[in-house]
């Protein structure tokens, strides 16, 4: 078992957030010469670090708890538990499971002048990934970045400083064992000048995501100078059409409300046709103790752009399906929203018309996630229409280059 004096030293201690970055450059250019089974071999290793050291990194994650309010809807987003690890080393074992993204030819062809040409797969080289209190995503990072052939750079928040801390000394042990280059992974310290630092590494950071609130994604796309993919905030939405099964809406909204509330994918905002007011007591009942409603009376002021991350969800009746599509479109944040419905024709026009990543009919949004989509683990949920949108995994951890081989040709 390793203990917290272990932790390898930081490439800050070393010589400063500069030489970080320049060790990680350098590392990712040796990371692109490892082959996927030894890139493999190196997450089988860390799953079963993870089995073999949970007392460590859930004393690590018992600290960082004990500095934040359990009510705190980020609470439960910092909690690590031997299950949470356990399925953590899980997903793990599913991303090595999966084929590696690189080196695959999505174009070729032959011009007429003879040359061949290949648009071939690649790394990007190094991934920076700013994020809140979800220590969580340390590993998935890590260990998707890794798979596809990226190096990265981790900056989490303050709330997670003792958790994160421990998983990244985790991963360094486990890359000296395997003779992997440990700057591979690094971690940022937790403040905002380091957040800076990041989002200026012109030339050592090619892509940076952020994965949080609404806040630290405007933030970081407002100041970057590096190329950003925007993730994260989520204003989920569930429609109960006049024509919804009330069996499946009770199921759907209940699991996509509580399964888990400080989620991104988390329903926000119920809206009930005005046919089915009646029901709304029998939609609402399997969560009635646990869910705080917020139904605003008629022109009474009220936020509808609000992501609760708790036990509260906002109500409105709407008269039609247009309605519906319309409050969507105000208050959306194109991340999940899904319609309960028996008419084929509605859920074809809500598939069609709502501008979201992921677009349900008769499912819980819930299932927004990279390893229910059988992607393994996720860096994040895309919420922009440029480059990866929904999930973000393997395949969306890749660019391409073109490939072109001659035979002495030259243009006129």
């Amino acid at each position: 078992m390793c203990s917290t004096s272990d932790i390898t030293p930081s490439l800050l201690e070393r010589g400063g957030v500069r030489l970080l970055l320049q060790n990680v450059k350098e590392a990712s250019r040796i990371l692109a010469q490892v082959d996927d089974t030894r890139r493999n071999l190196l997450l089988e290793h860390l799953a079963d670090a993870i089995s073999a050291n949970q007392q460590l990194l859930l004393e690590a994650n018992r600290k960082d708890l004990e500095q934040m309010d359990a009510k705190d809807p980020l609470y439960d987003r910092l909690l690590l538990t031997s299950e949470r690890l356990q399925g953590i080393a899980s997903d793990m074992r599913h991303v090595v499971s999966l084929p590696s993204p690189l080196g695959i030819i999505t174009k070729e062809r032959t011009l007429e002048n003879g040359l061949y040409l290949r648009r071939v797969s690649v790394p990007f080289g190094v991934i920076g990934v700013i994020y809140e209190a979800r220590p969580n995503v340390s590993f998935d990072v890590f260990s998707l970045c890794f798979k596809s052939g990226n190096a990265c750079i981790l900056k989490g928040s303050r709330n997670a400083q003792y958790s994160n801390e421990a998983i990244v000394s985790l991963i360094h042990q486990t890359l000296q064992a395997d003779g992997l280059p440990v700057d591979v992974v690094a971690l940022m310290p937790s403040t905002h000048e380091a957040t800076a630092e990041l989002l200026n590494a012109v030339g050592y950071v090619d892509l940076c995501i952020p994965r949080g609130g609404k806040n630290l994604i405007k933030f970081v796309r407002d100041n970057a100078r590096v190329p950003v993919i925007e993730t994260g905030a989520g204003v989920v939405h569930a429609y109960f059409d006049k024509d919804g099964d009330l069996q499946k809406g009770m199921a759907i909204i209940n699991n996509a409300k509580t399964r888990r509330v400080s989620v991104c994918n988390a329903l926000d905002c119920l809206l009930v046709h005005k046919d089915r007011v009646g029901d709304l007591p029998a939609l609402l009942a399997p969560m009635k103790d646990r869910v705080c409603m917020h139904q605003p009376k008629e022109g009474e002021p009220f936020d509808w752009d609000r992501e609760w991350m708790s036990y509260d969800l906002s109500i409105r009746v709407v008269d039609s399906l247009d309605e519906a599509l319309l409050h969507i479109q105000a208050h959306g944040s194109g991340h999940s929203e899904c319609i309960i419905t028996e008419n084929d024709e509605a859920a074809l026009r809500f598939q069609r018309e709502v501008d979201a990543a992921c677009v349900y009919v008769n499912a819980p949004t819930s299932f927004t996630d990279g390893g229910q989509f059988g992607l393994g683990a996720e860096i994040g949920i895309s919420t922009q229409k440029l480059g990866p949108r929904g999930p973000m995994a393997l395949e969306e951890m890749t660019t391409y280059k073109w490939l072109i081989n001659g035979n002495g040709q030259t243009r006129k």
